[in-house]
């Protein structure tokens, strides 16, 4: 059991996430971050992308969260997402759709504000988009 640690992916709506796992890999906020049992402790901001979760087995969970705070223990990790999304759960049509209504709507902006607030979900639902794609192609 020294080989696995304990991982919790919550989101304001639900904990998405509960369980053993042997290494989890995610997005900081300095690029891809892996962690593994007995890792220094940390915490530190997430972009936006896939959380994969290796359960011990060989068995993975993909988590597509949209940013938030990662906090390393040694025999604990969890990740308090914005949002987070199950991996069977995203919807590669519903998420091109968006960011077409996400353009549609930057597009017609004159507001610098409302063009900044477009920008950012945009890059979400890309992220998003990424890891539905990244996510299929496991498969």
């Amino acid at each position: 059991m020294a080989n696995t640690f304990h991982v919790d992916v919550v989101s304001a709506e639900a904990n998405i996430f509960s369980g053993e796992a042997e290494f989890v890999v995610l997005p900081g906020e300095s690029g891809e971050l892996g962690i593994y049992p007995r890792h220094t402790p940390l915490i530190t901001r997430i972009k936006p992308g896939a959380v994969r979760i290796q359960k011990p087995g060989g068995e993975e969970e993909f988590v597509f969260v949209a940013g938030g705070v990662l906090e390393v223990q040694p025999k604990r990790v969890t990740v308090l997402a914005d949002t987070a999304i199950r991996g069977h759960d995203l919807d590669e049509a519903r998420a091109t759709e968006a960011i077409k209504r996400a353009e549609e709507a930057k597009a017609k902006s004159q507001d610098k504000q409302e063009i900044a607030s477009v920008e950012a979900e945009l890059a979400t639902l890309a992220a998003q988009l990424a890891a539905i794609r990244k996510l299929r192609g496991k498969r």
